[in-house]
Protein backbone atom coordinates (compact mmCIF):
# COMPACT_ATOMS: atom_id res chain seq x y z
CA UNK A 1 0.00 0.00 0.00
CA UNK A 2 1.12 3.39 -1.21
CA UNK A 3 1.61 6.47 1.29
CA UNK A 4 -0.47 9.86 1.24
CA UNK A 5 1.29 12.83 2.03
CA UNK A 6 3.44 10.66 4.51
CA UNK A 7 0.70 9.23 5.97
CA UNK A 8 0.54 4.98 6.27
CA UNK A 9 -2.27 4.04 3.90
CA UNK A 10 -5.95 2.90 5.88
CA UNK A 11 -8.68 1.74 4.78
CA UNK A 12 -10.50 4.49 7.27
CA UNK A 13 -13.95 5.73 5.81
CA UNK A 14 -14.08 8.75 3.75
CA UNK A 15 -16.23 10.62 6.74
CA UNK A 16 -12.96 10.94 9.04
CA UNK A 17 -10.64 12.68 6.21
CA UNK A 18 -14.27 14.96 5.16
CA UNK A 19 -14.20 16.07 9.39
CA UNK A 20 -10.40 16.35 9.43
CA UNK A 21 -10.59 18.46 6.51
CA UNK A 22 -13.22 20.65 7.96
CA UNK A 23 -11.19 21.00 10.77
CA UNK A 24 -8.10 21.85 9.20
CA UNK A 25 -10.08 24.31 6.99
CA UNK A 26 -7.86 23.55 3.83
CA UNK A 27 -7.59 25.67 0.31
CA UNK A 28 -9.75 25.17 -3.34
CA UNK A 29 -6.15 24.30 -4.62
CA UNK A 30 -5.32 21.59 -1.26
CA UNK A 31 -8.58 20.11 -1.65
CA UNK A 32 -7.69 19.47 -5.40
CA UNK A 33 -4.38 18.40 -4.97
CA UNK A 34 -5.40 16.00 -1.85
CA UNK A 35 -8.19 15.02 -4.02
CA UNK A 36 -5.80 13.81 -7.23
CA UNK A 37 -3.08 12.41 -5.21
CA UNK A 38 -5.77 10.14 -3.39
CA UNK A 39 -7.21 9.45 -6.33
CA UNK A 40 -3.73 7.51 -7.65
CA UNK A 41 -3.49 6.11 -4.44
CA UNK A 42 -6.49 4.76 -3.74
CA UNK A 43 -6.33 0.71 -3.28
CA UNK A 44 -8.97 -1.35 -5.16
CA UNK A 45 -12.36 -1.43 -4.44
CA UNK A 46 -13.08 -4.92 -2.04
CA UNK A 47 -16.43 -6.10 -2.93
CA UNK A 48 -17.25 -5.68 0.78
CA UNK A 49 -16.90 -2.11 0.76
CA UNK A 50 -20.24 -1.17 -0.32
CA UNK A 51 -21.70 -3.07 3.16
CA UNK A 52 -19.21 -1.91 5.37
CA UNK A 53 -20.14 2.04 4.02
CA UNK A 54 -24.01 0.69 4.49
CA UNK A 55 -23.35 -0.08 8.14
CA UNK A 56 -21.36 3.05 8.80
CA UNK A 57 -23.27 5.51 7.60
CA UNK A 58 -25.69 6.19 10.46
CA UNK A 59 -22.62 6.85 12.80
CA UNK A 60 -21.50 9.37 10.22
CA UNK A 61 -24.88 11.18 10.77
CA UNK A 62 -24.40 10.92 14.08
CA UNK A 63 -21.31 12.22 14.36
CA UNK A 64 -22.50 15.25 12.01
CA UNK A 65 -25.45 16.18 14.15
CA UNK A 66 -23.21 16.11 17.01
CA UNK A 67 -20.76 18.35 15.70
CA UNK A 68 -23.57 20.84 14.39
CA UNK A 69 -24.93 20.81 17.69
CA UNK A 70 -21.57 21.74 19.73
CA UNK A 71 -20.39 23.85 16.93
CA UNK A 72 -23.96 26.32 17.55
CA UNK A 73 -23.83 25.60 21.42
CA UNK A 74 -20.22 27.30 20.97
CA UNK A 75 -21.80 29.94 18.97
CA UNK A 76 -24.34 30.78 21.12
CA UNK A 77 -22.54 30.97 24.20
CA UNK A 78 -20.05 33.11 22.41
CA UNK A 79 -22.71 35.35 21.03
CA UNK A 80 -24.09 35.86 24.49
CA UNK A 81 -20.79 36.80 26.60
CA UNK A 82 -20.20 39.53 23.30
CA UNK A 83 -23.77 40.48 23.28
CA UNK A 84 -24.05 41.03 27.22
CA UNK A 85 -20.81 42.85 27.30
CA UNK A 86 -21.98 45.35 25.01
CA UNK A 87 -25.17 45.97 26.92
CA UNK A 88 -23.31 46.59 29.85
CA UNK A 89 -20.73 48.78 28.33
CA UNK A 90 -23.32 50.37 26.59
CA UNK A 91 -25.30 51.25 29.95
CA UNK A 92 -22.08 52.12 31.24
CA UNK A 93 -21.36 54.86 28.46
CA UNK A 94 -24.74 56.12 28.59
CA UNK A 95 -23.78 56.90 32.37
CA UNK A 96 -20.80 58.35 31.72
CA UNK A 97 -22.41 60.59 28.76
CA UNK A 98 -24.80 61.67 31.30
CA UNK A 99 -22.08 62.99 33.89
CA UNK A 100 -21.28 59.98 36.09
CA UNK A 101 -17.66 59.10 36.76
CA UNK A 102 -16.46 56.19 34.88
CA UNK A 103 -15.20 54.57 38.10
CA UNK A 104 -18.40 55.22 39.63
CA UNK A 105 -20.15 53.90 37.10
CA UNK A 106 -18.55 50.88 36.74
CA UNK A 107 -18.42 49.60 39.94
CA UNK A 108 -21.82 50.86 40.77
CA UNK A 109 -23.97 51.36 37.68
CA UNK A 110 -27.18 50.02 39.73
CA UNK A 111 -26.94 52.60 42.53
CA UNK A 112 -27.32 55.33 39.92
CA UNK A 113 -29.11 53.88 37.08
CA UNK A 114 -32.10 55.90 36.15
CA UNK A 115 -30.54 59.29 37.94
CA UNK A 116 -28.89 62.23 36.69
CA UNK A 117 -25.92 63.81 38.74
CA UNK A 118 -26.17 67.25 39.81
CA UNK A 119 -23.40 69.89 39.64
CA UNK A 120 -21.08 70.42 42.53
CA UNK A 121 -21.21 74.61 41.59
CA UNK A 122 -25.53 74.23 41.91
CA UNK A 123 -24.73 74.20 45.48
CA UNK A 124 -23.63 76.88 48.23
CA UNK A 125 -22.22 75.27 51.34
CA UNK A 126 -23.38 77.13 54.70
CA UNK A 127 -22.40 75.17 57.33
CA UNK A 128 -20.54 71.94 58.86
CA UNK A 129 -23.40 70.51 60.87
CA UNK A 130 -21.78 66.73 61.05
CA UNK A 131 -18.44 65.14 61.31
CA UNK A 132 -17.38 61.03 61.38
CA UNK A 133 -15.21 59.01 60.81
CA UNK A 134 -15.67 58.16 57.40
CA UNK A 135 -18.28 61.49 55.83
CA UNK A 136 -19.03 65.01 56.70
CA UNK A 137 -22.43 66.77 56.76
CA UNK A 138 -22.73 70.02 55.30
CA UNK A 139 -25.75 73.03 54.97
CA UNK A 140 -25.96 73.84 52.14
CA UNK A 141 -28.58 76.17 49.71
CA UNK A 142 -29.58 74.66 46.32
CA UNK A 143 -28.62 77.61 44.13
CA UNK A 144 -31.56 76.31 41.51
CA UNK A 145 -34.37 76.20 44.13
CA UNK A 146 -33.32 78.24 47.22
CA UNK A 147 -34.10 75.24 48.88
CA UNK A 148 -31.86 74.37 51.83
CA UNK A 149 -30.62 70.49 52.04
CA UNK A 150 -28.15 68.68 53.60
CA UNK A 151 -25.48 67.66 52.26
CA UNK A 152 -23.30 64.11 53.34
CA UNK A 153 -19.85 64.00 51.48
CA UNK A 154 -17.94 61.08 50.49
CA UNK A 155 -14.71 61.14 48.86
CA UNK A 156 -13.10 58.32 47.48
CA UNK A 157 -8.90 59.12 46.95
CA UNK A 158 -7.93 55.96 46.08
CA UNK A 159 -11.08 54.79 44.27
CA UNK A 160 -10.93 51.02 45.44
CA UNK A 161 -13.95 49.09 44.23
CA UNK A 162 -15.00 47.64 47.75
CA UNK A 163 -15.08 51.28 49.13
CA UNK A 164 -16.68 52.25 46.15
CA UNK A 165 -19.86 49.42 46.60
CA UNK A 166 -20.11 50.26 49.87
CA UNK A 167 -21.07 53.42 49.33
CA UNK A 168 -23.56 51.54 46.56
CA UNK A 169 -24.97 49.77 48.95
CA UNK A 170 -26.04 52.86 51.56
CA UNK A 171 -27.32 54.19 48.33
CA UNK A 172 -29.67 51.46 46.98
CA UNK A 173 -31.28 50.62 50.62
CA UNK A 174 -32.29 54.62 50.10
CA UNK A 175 -33.43 54.40 47.00
CA UNK A 176 -35.52 51.17 47.89
CA UNK A 177 -37.18 53.26 51.44
CA UNK A 178 -39.59 55.48 51.04
CA UNK A 179 -41.79 56.31 54.47
CA UNK A 180 -42.46 59.75 56.31
CA UNK A 181 -39.96 58.36 59.32
CA UNK A 182 -37.75 57.60 56.77
CA UNK A 183 -35.05 60.24 55.40
CA UNK A 184 -34.92 60.15 51.59
CA UNK A 185 -32.30 60.65 49.42
CA UNK A 186 -33.27 63.36 46.94
CA UNK A 187 -30.25 63.15 44.47
CA UNK A 188 -26.17 62.87 43.89
CA UNK A 189 -23.84 65.21 43.43
CA UNK A 190 -20.94 64.03 41.08
CA UNK A 191 -18.89 65.35 37.82
CA UNK A 192 -16.96 62.83 35.24
CA UNK A 193 -14.24 64.59 36.88
CA UNK A 194 -14.61 64.12 40.34
CA UNK A 195 -13.32 61.89 42.92
CA UNK A 196 -16.08 62.87 45.25
CA UNK A 197 -19.94 61.97 45.94
CA UNK A 198 -22.16 63.99 47.49
CA UNK A 199 -25.90 62.65 48.82
CA UNK A 200 -28.79 65.27 49.08
CA UNK A 201 -31.37 64.76 51.30
CA UNK A 202 -33.91 67.64 52.86
CA UNK A 203 -32.41 69.70 55.85
CA UNK A 204 -33.55 68.84 59.52
CA UNK A 205 -33.29 71.48 61.63
CA UNK A 206 -32.68 68.92 65.08
CA UNK A 207 -31.44 65.42 65.83
CA UNK A 208 -33.10 63.74 69.24
CA UNK A 209 -29.48 63.54 70.74
CA UNK A 210 -28.94 67.00 70.14
CA UNK A 211 -32.46 68.37 72.08
CA UNK A 212 -32.18 65.34 74.55
CA UNK A 213 -29.14 66.80 75.84
CA UNK A 214 -30.02 70.50 76.49
CA UNK A 215 -30.80 71.12 80.16
CA UNK A 216 -34.03 73.27 79.19
CA UNK A 217 -35.40 70.30 77.54
CA UNK A 218 -37.74 67.82 79.06
CA UNK A 219 -39.80 65.44 77.34
CA UNK A 220 -43.93 65.02 78.19
CA UNK A 221 -44.75 61.28 78.22
CA UNK A 222 -47.02 62.60 75.10
CA UNK A 223 -44.12 64.17 73.89
CA UNK A 224 -42.43 60.90 74.55
CA UNK A 225 -44.70 58.47 73.14
CA UNK A 226 -45.06 60.79 69.70
CA UNK A 227 -40.98 60.21 69.46
CA UNK A 228 -41.06 56.13 69.89
CA UNK A 229 -44.45 55.61 67.92
CA UNK A 230 -42.65 57.58 65.03
CA UNK A 231 -39.16 55.57 65.31
CA UNK A 232 -40.90 52.92 65.38
CA UNK A 233 -43.41 53.48 62.76
CA UNK A 234 -39.67 53.78 60.23
CA UNK A 235 -38.01 50.64 61.32
CA UNK A 236 -41.58 48.86 60.95
CA UNK A 237 -41.04 50.15 57.60
CA UNK A 238 -37.52 49.19 57.00
CA UNK A 239 -37.96 45.76 58.29
CA UNK A 240 -40.53 44.68 55.73
CA UNK A 241 -38.32 46.17 53.12
CA UNK A 242 -35.40 43.86 54.18
CA UNK A 243 -33.75 46.68 55.69
CA UNK A 244 -31.98 46.60 58.89
CA UNK A 245 -30.36 50.34 59.84
CA UNK A 246 -27.85 48.42 62.42
CA UNK A 247 -27.09 51.82 64.30
CA UNK A 248 -30.06 53.31 65.64
CA UNK A 249 -29.19 55.95 68.38
CA UNK A 250 -29.96 59.74 69.77
CA UNK A 251 -28.16 61.60 66.75
CA UNK A 252 -29.64 59.35 63.65
CA UNK A 253 -33.07 60.30 64.74
CA UNK A 254 -33.30 63.71 62.82
CA UNK A 255 -36.45 66.19 63.10
CA UNK A 256 -38.14 68.94 61.47
CA UNK A 257 -39.88 72.39 62.60
CA UNK A 258 -42.99 70.04 61.86
CA UNK A 259 -41.94 67.35 65.19
CA UNK A 260 -41.92 64.76 62.14
CA UNK A 261 -39.20 62.16 62.84
CA UNK A 262 -36.88 60.77 60.14
CA UNK A 263 -34.62 57.69 60.65
CA UNK A 264 -31.03 58.82 59.00
CA UNK A 265 -27.46 57.41 58.25
CA UNK A 266 -28.03 54.55 56.84
CA UNK A 267 -24.10 53.82 56.42
CA UNK A 268 -24.24 50.82 58.45
CA UNK A 269 -27.42 49.60 57.29
CA UNK A 270 -27.91 45.67 55.74
CA UNK A 271 -30.27 44.26 53.64
CA UNK A 272 -31.90 40.86 55.51
CA UNK A 273 -33.86 38.12 54.23
CA UNK A 274 -35.19 36.38 57.30
CA UNK A 275 -36.36 32.98 54.99
CA UNK A 276 -32.43 33.11 53.80
CA UNK A 277 -30.03 34.50 56.11
CA UNK A 278 -26.72 35.05 55.44
CA UNK A 279 -23.57 35.59 58.52
CA UNK A 280 -23.24 39.38 58.57
CA UNK A 281 -20.58 40.92 61.08
CA UNK A 282 -21.02 41.63 64.69
CA UNK A 283 -19.37 44.71 64.68
CA UNK A 284 -22.06 47.41 64.04
CA UNK A 285 -24.24 49.55 66.66
CA UNK A 286 -23.08 52.52 68.44
CA UNK A 287 -21.58 50.45 72.08
CA UNK A 288 -24.52 52.05 74.35
CA UNK A 289 -27.36 50.63 72.20
CA UNK A 290 -25.43 47.56 70.78
CA UNK A 291 -27.63 44.32 71.77
CA UNK A 292 -25.86 41.30 74.10
CA UNK A 293 -26.10 38.69 70.88
CA UNK A 294 -23.75 41.17 68.95
CA UNK A 295 -21.33 41.81 71.93
CA UNK A 296 -21.16 37.97 72.63
CA UNK A 297 -20.60 38.08 68.61
CA UNK A 298 -23.62 36.89 66.78
CA UNK A 299 -23.33 36.44 63.13
CA UNK A 300 -26.91 35.58 62.30
CA UNK A 301 -29.26 38.22 63.25
CA UNK A 302 -32.11 40.13 62.38
CA UNK A 303 -34.37 42.65 63.19
CA UNK A 304 -34.24 42.44 66.96
CA UNK A 305 -30.82 44.74 67.06
CA UNK A 306 -32.93 47.66 65.60
CA UNK A 307 -35.77 46.67 68.64
CA UNK A 308 -33.00 46.30 71.39
CA UNK A 309 -31.68 50.05 70.39
CA UNK A 310 -35.15 51.53 69.93
CA UNK A 311 -35.67 50.23 73.89
CA UNK A 312 -32.60 51.98 74.61
CA UNK A 313 -33.79 55.35 73.18
CA UNK A 314 -37.24 54.47 75.09
CA UNK A 315 -35.90 54.46 78.30
CA UNK A 316 -33.18 57.00 77.76
CA UNK A 317 -36.46 59.54 77.03
CA UNK A 318 -38.10 58.67 79.92
CA UNK A 319 -35.19 58.64 82.33
CA UNK A 320 -33.20 61.47 80.86
CA UNK A 321 -30.12 60.08 80.60
CA UNK A 322 -28.16 57.02 78.74
CA UNK A 323 -29.27 54.29 80.78
CA UNK A 324 -26.24 51.86 79.81
CA UNK A 325 -22.93 53.96 79.14
CA UNK A 326 -20.37 51.73 79.17
CA UNK A 327 -16.95 52.34 78.20
CA UNK A 328 -15.49 49.47 76.95
CA UNK A 329 -17.06 45.87 75.49
CA UNK A 330 -16.55 44.45 78.61
CA UNK A 331 -17.98 46.82 80.42
CA UNK A 332 -21.33 47.43 78.28
CA UNK A 333 -22.21 43.73 78.51
CA UNK A 334 -21.86 43.95 82.02
CA UNK A 335 -23.93 46.52 82.65
CA UNK A 336 -26.74 44.68 80.38
CA UNK A 337 -26.58 41.46 82.75
CA UNK A 338 -26.70 44.15 85.65
CA UNK A 339 -29.83 45.89 84.65
CA UNK A 340 -31.39 42.65 82.30
CA UNK A 341 -29.98 39.86 83.75
CA UNK A 342 -28.02 37.23 82.21
CA UNK A 343 -28.79 34.58 79.25
CA UNK A 344 -30.71 31.68 80.45
CA UNK A 345 -29.05 28.47 80.07
CA UNK A 346 -31.58 27.23 77.46
CA UNK A 347 -30.13 30.28 75.59
CA UNK A 348 -26.61 29.67 76.48
CA UNK A 349 -27.00 26.34 74.45
CA UNK A 350 -29.04 27.14 71.81
CA UNK A 351 -27.40 30.21 70.77
CA UNK A 352 -23.58 28.75 70.52
CA UNK A 353 -22.35 32.32 70.21
CA UNK A 354 -18.66 32.83 69.86
CA UNK A 355 -17.95 34.66 72.63
CA UNK A 356 -20.28 32.38 75.10
CA UNK A 357 -17.18 31.09 77.14
CA UNK A 358 -15.36 33.99 77.60
CA UNK A 359 -18.01 36.50 78.78
CA UNK A 360 -20.71 33.51 80.37
CA UNK A 361 -20.95 35.10 84.61
CA UNK A 362 -20.45 32.58 87.10
CA UNK A 363 -23.26 33.73 88.74
CA UNK A 364 -26.48 34.49 86.83
CA UNK A 365 -27.82 37.90 87.37
CA UNK A 366 -31.60 38.65 87.92
CA UNK A 367 -33.13 41.70 85.83
CA UNK A 368 -34.48 44.40 87.58
CA UNK A 369 -35.64 46.46 84.80
CA UNK A 370 -38.75 47.31 86.87
CA UNK A 371 -36.81 47.89 90.04
CA UNK A 372 -34.58 50.67 88.42
CA UNK A 373 -37.14 52.27 85.97
CA UNK A 374 -39.91 51.89 89.06
CA UNK A 375 -40.83 55.57 88.04
CA UNK A 376 -41.78 54.73 84.64
CA UNK A 377 -45.48 54.03 83.97
CA UNK A 378 -46.69 50.24 84.09
CA UNK A 379 -47.54 50.59 80.32
CA UNK A 380 -44.16 51.94 79.23
CA UNK A 381 -42.01 49.22 81.76
CA UNK A 382 -43.94 46.30 79.51
CA UNK A 383 -42.66 47.67 76.18
CA UNK A 384 -38.84 48.15 77.89
CA UNK A 385 -39.02 44.68 79.68
CA UNK A 386 -40.30 43.36 75.89
CA UNK A 387 -37.34 45.57 73.79
CA UNK A 388 -34.78 45.16 76.31
CA UNK A 389 -35.02 41.07 76.15
CA UNK A 390 -32.11 38.94 76.13
CA UNK A 391 -33.24 36.77 73.78
CA UNK A 392 -33.32 38.08 70.29
CA UNK A 393 -36.86 36.22 69.68
CA UNK A 394 -38.38 37.51 72.52
CA UNK A 395 -38.11 41.09 71.18
CA UNK A 396 -40.51 40.40 68.95
CA UNK A 397 -41.63 43.39 65.80
CA UNK A 398 -42.04 46.73 65.05
CA UNK A 399 -45.23 46.00 64.66
CA UNK A 400 -46.08 44.21 67.78
CA UNK A 401 -44.32 47.29 69.63
CA UNK A 402 -46.68 49.86 67.87
CA UNK A 403 -49.33 47.46 68.92
CA UNK A 404 -48.72 47.38 72.52
CA UNK A 405 -50.77 49.67 75.19
CA UNK A 406 -48.15 51.98 76.04
CA UNK A 407 -49.68 53.51 72.36
CA UNK A 408 -53.55 52.86 73.46
CA UNK A 409 -53.49 54.06 76.67
CA UNK A 410 -53.61 57.54 78.77
CA UNK A 411 -51.92 60.09 77.92
CA UNK A 412 -51.78 59.89 74.21
CA UNK A 413 -49.22 60.68 71.79
CA UNK A 414 -49.32 63.88 70.69
CA UNK A 415 -49.22 64.73 66.94
CA UNK A 416 -46.20 65.59 65.53
CA UNK A 417 -47.12 69.18 64.77
CA UNK A 418 -48.44 70.28 68.58
CA UNK A 419 -44.34 69.38 69.60
CA UNK A 420 -42.71 72.45 70.78
CA UNK A 421 -41.13 74.92 68.62
CA UNK A 422 -37.17 74.42 69.46
CA UNK A 423 -34.36 76.39 68.36
CA UNK A 424 -32.15 74.35 66.25
CA UNK A 425 -29.94 71.75 68.29
CA UNK A 426 -27.60 68.58 67.02
CA UNK A 427 -25.38 66.67 68.94
CA UNK A 428 -22.47 68.44 67.19
CA UNK A 429 -24.09 71.84 68.90
CA UNK A 430 -23.94 70.14 72.52
CA UNK A 431 -20.67 68.84 71.46
CA UNK A 432 -19.11 72.17 70.55
CA UNK A 433 -21.03 74.03 73.67
CA UNK A 434 -19.15 71.12 76.10
CA UNK A 435 -16.14 71.97 74.59
CA UNK A 436 -16.53 75.82 75.01
CA UNK A 437 -17.06 75.09 78.92
CA UNK A 438 -14.59 72.86 79.41
CA UNK A 439 -12.10 75.27 77.88
CA UNK A 440 -13.13 78.36 79.86
CA UNK A 441 -12.91 76.10 83.29
CA UNK A 442 -9.25 75.27 81.92
CA UNK A 443 -8.63 79.25 81.38
CA UNK A 444 -10.19 79.68 84.89
CA UNK A 445 -7.69 77.04 86.45
CA UNK A 446 -4.84 78.60 84.55
CA UNK A 447 -6.01 82.24 86.33
CA UNK A 448 -6.52 81.31 89.75
CA UNK A 449 -4.73 84.20 92.22
CA UNK A 450 -6.81 82.89 95.39
CA UNK A 451 -4.19 80.81 96.07
CA UNK A 452 -6.06 77.61 95.16
CA UNK A 453 -4.06 74.43 93.15
CA UNK A 454 -4.59 75.36 89.60
CA UNK A 455 -6.68 72.18 88.06
CA UNK A 456 -6.41 70.49 84.69
CA UNK A 457 -9.07 69.21 83.05
CA UNK A 458 -9.04 65.64 81.26
CA UNK A 459 -10.87 63.86 78.18
CA UNK A 460 -11.58 60.84 79.06
CA UNK A 461 -10.03 58.45 76.33
CA UNK A 462 -12.27 57.19 74.13
CA UNK A 463 -13.21 53.45 74.56
CA UNK A 464 -10.87 50.66 73.39
CA UNK A 465 -12.63 47.31 72.14
CA UNK A 466 -11.80 43.89 74.59
CA UNK A 467 -9.07 41.90 74.17
CA UNK A 468 -11.37 38.79 73.99
CA UNK A 469 -13.87 40.54 71.41
CA UNK A 470 -13.95 39.77 67.72
CA UNK A 471 -10.69 40.86 66.10
CA UNK A 472 -12.20 42.18 63.06
CA UNK A 473 -12.25 45.21 64.17
CA UNK A 474 -8.61 45.63 65.18
CA UNK A 475 -7.22 44.58 61.94
CA UNK A 476 -9.43 46.99 60.27
CA UNK A 477 -8.10 49.73 62.87
CA UNK A 478 -4.55 48.73 62.17
CA UNK A 479 -5.18 49.01 58.47
CA UNK A 480 -6.86 53.04 58.92
CA UNK A 481 -3.90 53.36 60.58
CA UNK A 482 -1.76 52.24 57.84
CA UNK A 483 -3.73 54.65 55.64
CA UNK A 484 -3.79 57.37 57.77
CA UNK A 485 -0.04 57.56 57.52
CA UNK A 486 0.13 57.05 54.04
CA UNK A 487 -2.08 60.19 53.28
CA UNK A 488 -1.11 62.11 56.01
CA UNK A 489 -2.18 65.11 54.40
CA UNK A 490 -5.91 63.98 53.34
CA UNK A 491 -8.33 64.81 54.88
CA UNK A 492 -10.80 62.38 52.65
CA UNK A 493 -12.70 59.43 54.13
CA UNK A 494 -12.19 56.31 54.14
CA UNK A 495 -14.47 53.30 53.70
CA UNK A 496 -13.61 49.30 54.37
CA UNK A 497 -14.80 46.49 51.97
CA UNK A 498 -18.47 45.32 52.66
CA UNK A 499 -17.15 41.69 53.86
CA UNK A 500 -15.64 44.13 56.70
CA UNK A 501 -18.14 46.66 57.37
CA UNK A 502 -17.70 45.90 60.85
CA UNK A 503 -14.77 48.32 60.55
CA UNK A 504 -16.97 51.48 60.77
CA UNK A 505 -17.10 50.40 64.44
CA UNK A 506 -19.20 53.23 65.78
CA UNK A 507 -19.47 56.28 63.40
CA UNK A 508 -21.61 59.54 63.86
CA UNK A 509 -22.42 60.81 67.17
CA UNK A 510 -19.61 59.32 69.41
CA UNK A 511 -17.46 61.04 71.51
CA UNK A 512 -14.22 61.53 73.77
CA UNK A 513 -15.35 64.58 75.59
CA UNK A 514 -17.15 62.79 78.86
CA UNK A 515 -16.31 64.81 81.96
CA UNK A 516 -13.39 63.20 83.89
CA UNK A 517 -15.44 64.20 87.23
CA UNK A 518 -18.40 61.86 86.18
CA UNK A 519 -18.72 58.34 86.64
CA UNK A 520 -21.48 56.10 85.48
CA UNK A 521 -23.94 55.20 87.98
CA UNK A 522 -24.64 51.68 88.59
CA UNK A 523 -28.21 50.39 86.77
CA UNK A 524 -28.56 48.65 89.84
CA UNK A 525 -28.78 51.40 92.20
CA UNK A 526 -30.50 54.30 90.25
CA UNK A 527 -34.05 55.35 89.65
CA UNK A 528 -35.38 58.46 87.34
CA UNK A 529 -34.60 60.59 90.09
CA UNK A 530 -30.92 61.58 90.02
CA UNK A 531 -28.88 63.79 92.70
CA UNK A 532 -27.29 65.55 90.10
CA UNK A 533 -28.21 68.30 87.15
CA UNK A 534 -29.01 66.83 83.32
CA UNK A 535 -26.44 69.15 82.54
CA UNK A 536 -23.85 67.29 84.24
CA UNK A 537 -24.81 64.10 82.31
CA UNK A 538 -22.78 63.30 79.02
CA UNK A 539 -24.41 64.16 76.22
CA UNK A 540 -23.32 61.91 73.45
CA UNK A 541 -25.10 58.49 71.86
CA UNK A 542 -22.12 56.66 72.72
CA UNK A 543 -18.13 56.01 73.13
CA UNK A 544 -16.07 55.67 70.04
CA UNK A 545 -14.27 52.38 70.05
CA UNK A 546 -10.90 53.37 68.69
CA UNK A 547 -7.93 52.01 70.12
CA UNK A 548 -5.56 54.48 68.15
CA UNK A 549 -7.09 57.43 70.51
CA UNK A 550 -6.43 55.88 73.78
CA UNK A 551 -2.95 56.93 72.79
CA UNK A 552 -2.88 60.44 72.83
CA UNK A 553 -2.95 60.89 76.79
CA UNK A 554 0.35 59.19 76.54
CA UNK A 555 1.50 60.92 73.54
CA UNK A 556 0.45 64.38 75.05
CA UNK A 557 2.21 63.24 78.30
CA UNK A 558 5.67 62.24 75.99
CA UNK A 559 5.38 65.82 73.80
CA UNK A 560 5.29 67.68 77.83
CA UNK A 561 8.12 65.49 78.95
CA UNK A 562 10.32 65.86 76.06
CA UNK A 563 9.81 69.66 76.06
CA UNK A 564 12.79 71.74 76.71
CA UNK A 565 13.92 75.39 77.45
CA UNK A 566 13.95 77.74 74.44
CA UNK A 567 17.47 78.71 74.68
CA UNK A 568 17.98 74.70 74.42
CA UNK A 569 16.16 74.56 71.39
CA UNK A 570 17.75 77.74 69.62
CA UNK A 571 20.72 75.63 70.21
Amino acid sequence: MGCVHGRPATSSPAPAATSSSRRDHPTASQTHKDGVDSAAAAPPVDAEAPEQQAAEKPQKVKRERRSRSSRSAAFAAHTEVRLGGSFANKARGEQVAAGWPAWLSAVAGEAIEGWTPRRADSFEKIDKIGQGTYSNVYKARDSLSGKIVALKKVRFDNLEPESVRFMAREILILRRLDHPNVVKLDGLVTSRMSCSLYLVFDYMVHDLAGLAASPDIKFTLPQVKCYVHQLLSGLEHCHNRGVLHRDIKGSNLLLDNNGVLKIADFGLASFFDPNHKQPMTSRVVTLWYRPPELLLGATDYGVGVDLWSAGCILAELLAGKPIMPGRTEVEQLHKIFKLCGSPTEEYWKKSKLPHATIFKPQQPYKRRIADTFKDFPQSALRLIETLLAIDPADRLTATSALNSDFFATEPYACEPSSLPQYPPSKEMDAKRRDEEARRLRAAGGRGNGDGTRKTRTRDRPRAVPAPEANAELQANIDKRRLITHANAKSKSEKFPPPHQDGALGFPLGCSNHMEPSFEPPDPSSFSTVFPFEKSAVPTWSGPLADSAAGNQKRKHKSARSSKQPATARAR
